[in-house]
């Protein structure tokens, strides 16, 4: 979902900003992250032409960066949030672990808790790009032994003591096993203990207060494949990630298709910015930071995985691996929060009718948005005060419009329409009619195109139930996406 107003900032999204606001404000303490530390480099270059001696680019290196990655990045995320964080892991008596000590500590990450190991080689990740196309990546470093483990484990207790809350980064390399789970088990937690695991069953005995399953660790969890309807399988399966997670909250992480959180006895969704693959690298970490944080701030489950996608949309945004800090945290939220939940979208229009304001709910597919479009989008303002879009998801588009459609992905339709100065607020929804959300939000005015008419419409009943008026625009033709796709087709096979 999405908020934008033109003209008035403040009244746009003030329930992202007093969340955002209310978790960079708060300090109550120390967050203990744990796990698998790495170093990201990136070499980055041209490549002009190809090796003589086999048929591979040959990169002339222009630049060479590292960054912390894994558990690293995750607690580097946490400090530029403004918290107070303790690392605890381990890296080679190396060159690579020297620079990512170094990295740490001038991020304000306390390494106390790490532990330098000799004849152990720290896990690098070299990435080699050139014109912003990844070419290859060579991965160095082996898997933590037990006895490096103990130490780890011995560090994780000694930080127990006092914290706040702690976050787990087990990407089974070694850091984060058997010893870890051991202490923190016998230790009483002071705060919520978050899991972001490859492999989540051997935590389930410690019942975190959240996990973090990507698509791919949710397909083990479930022994299924999710399909194409990622979101809907996940959301039906809520129970069975609960269970074998042994969580209060699960929150799974669909790249593009945001989360789906299951707490609490109820389950909602964030909604994600689109963004290459490319630009996605530790979106995860940033995204785990950022819920742990708003956890430790006292926010339930889902306000917290709502403060996490902001965190995470921002650094889908960035090339590199990723950090969000407060300011670009704030930055985004003041430019207009790209999504927004459901729940947040009541609540802001909750704010609009507590100051008096009429609201303009209307729906559609928007796959090709036109001139008819924007007149019949400027016309539904003029009917109230706030005007709310909902777009069908891809999947309910094409239920309606058929196979090929949409030609647009919904978050590329939803983030157009919210820079329209006659839209206030954007929803994706996945259902093949709005009454859901027009029960939910209860609209003083329902508008469709003058291609309908009121009896037409099974939303009719809904919104006069509650007092509300339904309302049809003038219909521009021919301007229709079908239309414009039309011409579009026989224009190019003229040109075949």
């Amino acid at each position: 979902m999405s908020g934008h107003r033109e003209d008035a900032t403040a009244e746009q999204g003030p329930v992202e900003q007093g969340l955002v606001e209310q978790v960079l404000a708060w300090r109550g303490g120390a967050i203990v992250v744990v796990g698998d530390l790495l170093l990201d480099r990136w070499v980055s270059g041209t490549a002009e032409r190809l090796s003589r001696e086999a048929p591979t680019a040959v990169v002339r290196v222009a630049d060479r960066e590292d960054a912390p990655g894994g558990a690293a990045n995750t607690a580097v995320n946490l400090a530029a949030l403004g918290a107070d964080v303790r690392l605890a892991g381990a890296v080679g008596a190396d060159e690579a672990g020297t620079t990512l000590l170094g990295l740490l500590t001038r991020a304000g990450v306390d390494t106390s808790g790490v532990v330098r190991v000799p004849g152990t080689t720290t896990t690098l990740k070299t990435r080699v790009s050139a014109a912003g196309q990844m070419l290859l990546r060579f991965d160095e470093g082996a898997t933590l032994g037990p006895a490096a483990a103990a130490l780890v484990a011995d560090e994780v207790a000694a930080t127990l003591p006092g914290a706040a809350a702690v976050l787990v980064c087990d990407y089974d390399m070694g850091a984060a096993g058997a010893a870890v789970r051991e202490a923190l088990g016998a230790t009483d937690r002071p705060g919520p203990l978050v899991v972001d695991a490859h492999d989540l069953a051997p935590w389930a005995p410690l019942r975190p207060d959240a996990v973090t399953p990507n698509a791919g660790e949710t397909e083990r969890l479930l022994g299924v494949a999710l399909g194409t309807d990622r979101v809907r399988t996940v959301t039906a399966a809520a129970e069975a990630l609960l269970r074998a997670t042994d969580a209060a909250g699960v929150v799974v992480t669909l790249d593009r298709d945001g989360t789906v959180v299951h707490g609490g006895g109820a389950t909602t969704r964030t909604l994600a910015v689109p963004a290459s693959d490319v630009n996605a690298n530790g979106a995860g970490d940033t995204f785990a930071a950022a819920l742990t944080l708003a956890l430790a701030a006292g926010l339930d489950l889902h306000a917290a995985a709502r403060f996490g996608q902001l965190a995470a949309d921002v650094v889908v945004r960035t090339s590199g691996t990723g950090v969000c800090s407060a300011a670009d945290l704030r930055a985004s939220i003041a430019d207009g929060a790209p999504m927004l939940d459901e729940a947040a979208l009541l609540a802001a229009l909750a704010v609009e009718r507590a100051a008096g304001r009429r609201i303009v709910f209307t729906n559609g597919c928007f796959d090709v948005l036109h001139r008819g479009h924007t007149a019949y989008l400027r016309q539904a303002k003029a009917l109230g005060d706030v005007l709310v879009v909902a777009v069908n998801d891809d999947e309910s588009t094409r239920r309606l419009k058929g196979p090929g459609r949409p030609v647009n992905p919904a978050a590329d339709r939803a983030i157009v329409l919210a820079e329209l100065t006659s839209v206030d607020y954007v929803t994706v929804f996945a259902a093949d009619t709005a009454v859901h959300l027009i029960e939910a939000i209860e609209p003083e005015v329902y508008v469709k195109g003058g291609d309908y008419l009121p009896e037409m419409l099974v939303e009719t009943p809904v919104v006069e139930a509650h007092g509300g008026q339904v309302r049809i625009v003038d219909y521009v033709s021919p301007h229709s996406s079908s239309d414009i796709l039309a011409r579009a087709r026989t224009a190019g096979a003229a040109h075949e």
